[in-house]
């Protein structure tokens, strides 16, 4: 009686472990899926908010980005087209024109600025040395306006102080005419760019008031057209004006640069010949 006690005890002992090993496993196993759920929840909320943040971003993107910005080139051709091609066509060519006329003249000076210290510095020690042709042969060999004026007076050293100014002087209002030549189309340009932009505001006016009178109503879209022309027009006969206006400005201060030089390389080559003189 006393062993069925103790193995029916032993039985529950067993049983009881059982059950509780099998309680525990599947708290295990519940926790594990909890955990497993949790998981993927936070990957699906994670995933969720990638897309959405990837979504926004785009779209924010799409939003900030902005639109691809015309060229300068097609805008002026834009513009060009919408100020009537005939008026702006006009405009563009006193551009051109002037615009050559500046470039050939910035050429032309370049070439005429040349060291005027030092081509007086060599025909002085020439000429302390007795050698006059070897003086002429310098300024003849040496380009520019202050080498022809030096070779004029050059040529009439012999013939004193007073026969070498004349010369020099005469000859020297002729370079400066030659400094100066074409300046006169340049003021040309610069004064038709402005006014033919203004002769196409006064013709777009003329423009709004026919087409107000045709529609036989004042409408901002009829006046705004004409108004548009006529001070698209005026806008760039304006810069064209500015744009030759800065060249020609350039010009004359090379030119009153290099007729400085002139003056002094003229007072230069008196002193030099009054020295030369004195010494025959």
């Amino acid at each position: 009686m006393k062993k069925l006690f103790a193995v029916i005890a032993m039985l529950g002992v067993f049983a009881f472990g059982a059950t509780q090993s099998m309680m525990a496993q599947e708290d295990s196993a519940a926790t594990v899926t909890d955990s497993a759920a949790t998981v993927v929840d936070s990957a699906a909320v994670d995933t969720a908010a990638v897309e959405a943040t990837a979504e926004e971003t785009t779209e924010a993107a799409e939003a900030v980005a902005p639109i691809e910005e015309e060229s300068i080139h097609k805008a002026l051709k834009t513009k060009f087209i919408e100020g009537d091609a005939g008026f702006m066509s006009l405009v563009a060519i006193a551009l051109v024109f002037g615009l050559a006329f500046c470039i050939e003249r910035i050429i032309y000076l370049s070439l005429a600025e040349i060291d005027s210290k030092k081509l007086m510095a060599d025909i002085e020690e020439k000429l302390n040395a007795g050698d006059l042709e070897g003086a002429k042969t310098l300024c003849r060999n040496t380009r520019g306006p202050i080498a022809s004026i030096c070779y004029q007076g050059l040529m009439r050293f012999n013939d004193g102080v007073g026969e070498v100014e004349r010369s020099v002087t005469a000859y020297g209002s002729v370079q400066a005419s030659y400094l100066e030549q074409g300046c006169s189309w340049i003021t040309l340009f610069i004064a038709m760019a402005p006014s033919l932009g203004f002769l196409g505001t006064v013709i777009g006016m003329v423009m709004a008031f026919d087409d107000i009178q045709a529609a036989g109503d004042i409408s901002p879209t009829i006046v705004a057209g004409g108004m548009k022309v006529a001070l698209i027009t005026t806008i760039f006969g304006i810069i064209v004006a500015l744009i030759l206006q800065t060249f020609y400005n350039y010009i004359l201060s090379k030119i009153e640069s290099i007729t400085a030089n002139m003056e002094e390389a003229t007072i230069s080559l008196l002193d030099m010949c009054m020295k030369y003189n004195l010494k025959k």
